[in-house]
């Protein structure tokens, strides 16, 4: 049965491109849905509360220069990118508010999968994703708040308490059952990467199948953008590591944790304050992140 889970969990990039072609083709059954992307979203957050320890956050300070610089990189050039893209291509508004959404959010919970895959550094990775998560409470608003500027009403409180709700309290919860040890959780553990895993898949469905009209207008430009944001990423992540002089699996590590949004988060917040069509940049960036992170694993993996 294991086996066959993980089978399921590594085809991931594979479901998320099978459901959005179905979606997109056969939205009717995904239209009108979108009061689901929240809560599925706090079911991955839960999710990866229960693979947690107390003892994760222990890493965190043991590599204070590394972490620093991973969140730097993050929260300083994933924003900044998007709102580059944004302004050199004069995009469309309600399109940029999901490109500058995705560049806000923390590391995506993926990026462990795919550090892990890549032969990279994981509690390093777990430490990033950790830190981002909570930090992202205050600098996912502000950040877009101040790339924005005047003409949109950001409500920055709102959106903490949002956050809050989605990640920060699942993810808590989670972290508390896991470290009681109990039974049911223990025989749950194999099955949480394929629930998360699926409701990810089940979130791009609603966003594309709730936007096929507009997607078969902007979805070429909008690939475009998140396969440049992405690239980007890696690419910034990587060298921009090399401030530190560090090794090879450390820079990988931190590369695959700078390129790797939450962009379920992006898309939840998308959803709720700005429009589903706003969400779509997210629903893309979920899919391709996690193509090129399983391209990029392979390539790192077999080039140690």
């Amino acid at each position: 049965m294991s086996k066959l889970i993980n089978l399921a969990t590594n085809l991931f990039p594979v479901w998320a491109i099978l459901f959005a072609f179905w979606s997109y083709f056969f939205p009717e059954g995904w239209q009108n849905l979108e009061n689901l992307v929240i809560p599925l979203l706090s079911i991955v957050m839960f999710s990866m509360g229960l693979t947690l320890k107390v003892e994760d956050f222990f890493n965190i300070f043991k590599k204070v220069k590394i972490i620093f610089l991973g969140l730097f990189l993050q929260f300083f050039f994933m924003p900044l990118i998007g709102f580059l893209l944004i302004f050199f291509f004069n995009i469309e508004d309600i399109i940029a508010l999901g490109i500058l959404l995705v560049g806000c959010a923390p590391g995506g919970t993926a990026s462990n999968v795919i550090c892990y895959l890549a032969k990279g550094n994981v509690a390093l990775s777990i430490s990033l994703t950790i830190c981002s998560t909570f930090l992202s409470v205050f600098f996912m608003p502000i950040l877009f708040w101040l790339y924005t500027g005047s003409n949109i009403n950001v409500p920055i409180i709102e959106m903490m308490s949002t956050i809050l709700k989605i990640i920060i309290f699942p993810v808590a919860l989670g972290i508390l059952l896991n470290n009681l040890n109990l039974v049911i959780i223990k025989k749950i553990k194999t099955t949480l990467p394929l629930i998360a895993v699926s409701a990810i898949v089940i979130i791009i469905a609603i966003i594309i199948g709730s936007n096929s009209i507009q997607i078969s207008r902007y979805g070429i430009e909008i690939l475009f953008f998140v396969v440049l944001h992405n690239s980007l990423g890696f690419f910034i992540g990587y060298y921009g590591s090399s401030i530190l002089n560090l090794d090879k699996k450390v820079k990988r590590t931190i590369a695959i944790e700078v390129a790797m949004q939450n962009s379920g988060l992006a898309t939840a917040i998308a959803v709720k304050y700005f429009g589903l069509m706003s969400a779509v940049p997210g629903a893309f960036y979920s899919i391709w992140h996690n193509i090129s992170g399983s391209f990029i694993a392979g390539y790192w993996k077999r080039n140690k």
